[in-house]
């Protein structure tokens, strides 16, 4: 069964940085994408960063930084120049063979 874990949300002031992480319960090599999604209260989920199984990644966010290290089943999500719109719940997202994978989320709340 897969599961993922995020940590490494909190509170930031504007400007500032936060690194998540996303511990996955598989080996994330075998994933065909994973990636960070966000949702702000009142607001859809969208699509904050994906790296896929051959290591190209994806940005919606030109401040935000996707890792991954397999050695550990990790995906980092390094944000940068935190801004007060940037405030949501983050969630870890896996996708293997058309199933999707959801973390519970991480809260991250940048203050102005």
């Amino acid at each position: 069964q897969v599961q993922l874990v995020e940590s490494g949300g909190g509170l930031v002031q504007a400007g500032g940085s936060l690194r998540l992480s996303c511990l996955a319960s598989v080996n994330i090599l075998n994933f065909d994408s994973m990636g960070w999604y966000r949702q702000a209260p009142g607001k859809e989920r969208e699509l904050v960063a994906r790296i896929n199984a051959g290591g190209r990644t994806t940005y919606a966010k030109d401040r935000f930084i996707i890792s991954r290290d397999s050695g550990v089943n990790t995906v980092h999500l390094q944000m940068n120049g935190l801004k007060s719109e940037d405030t949501a719940v983050y969630y870890c997202h896996a996708n293997i063979a058309s199933r999707n994978y959801w973390g519970q989320g991480t809260q991250v709340t940048v203050s102005s």
